[in-house]
């Protein structure tokens, strides 16, 4: 996936700024595509020459003036022919695994002490999805059309970090018990 369909899935939800683009990117999309301002600002210019986007000034007081950028028929156009083409599978990154593999080289406490934090960062980040899901969509049942879809990426956040709370745990016990029985 190009940073463009991401940007283009988020202004089909709301027409924005760069700026508000930016900000709500970090709070929805960006968990599953990241990107920085920088990022963003750029695509936007270059989508923008592609006839994706449209592009409206809008004056402010005391201010530059802004550009608030809504899908054109071409983007969406975009959207649909992407949508429709096969997605590959990505592979897996994890240097956190890496590592594990290599434990039996280095310190194992100090790896064992990594493990804890990413676990807790992953805790966390479930703990910030579970409030969205409870706040944004009390009945999952009854949602359709656009809510559903978004309701249905969250889940899979969920999933996917209910999953690395579990292998974390996992790792952490088998390793407190190997470090007890290479003692002996």
């Amino acid at each position: 996936m190009a940073l463009e369909h991401a940007l283009l899935v988020s202004l089909t939800e709301r027409a924005s700024s760069g700026y508000d683009l930016a900000q709500r990117f970090d709070k929805s999309i960006g968990f599953f595509w990241h990107a920085t301002h920088q990022q963003i600002y750029r695509v936007l210019k270059r989508m923008d020459e592609q006839g994706w986007v449209i592009a409206e000034t809008v004056p402010q007081d005391g201010r530059p003036d802004k550009k608030v950028y809504t899908v054109s028929e071409a983007g969406r156009e975009e959207l649909i022919r992407w949508i429709g083409e096969p997605t590959e599978l990505e592979p897996m990154r994890n240097e956190l695994g890496v590592k594990l593999r290599a434990a039996s080289l280095g310190d194992v406490s100090a790896l064992m002490a990594e493990v804890k934090r990413h676990r807790d960062q992953h805790e966390h980040r479930l703990d910030l999805y579970r409030t969205f899901e409870k706040k944004d969509y009390p009945a999952p049942d009854q949602l359709s059309g656009k809510k559903l879809h978004q309701y249905l990426v969250l889940r899979g956040g969920i999933r996917v970090e209910e999953g690395i709370v579990d292998w974390c745990d996992e790792v952490l016990d088998a390793l407190k018990r190997d470090t007890k029985g290479t003692r002996r």
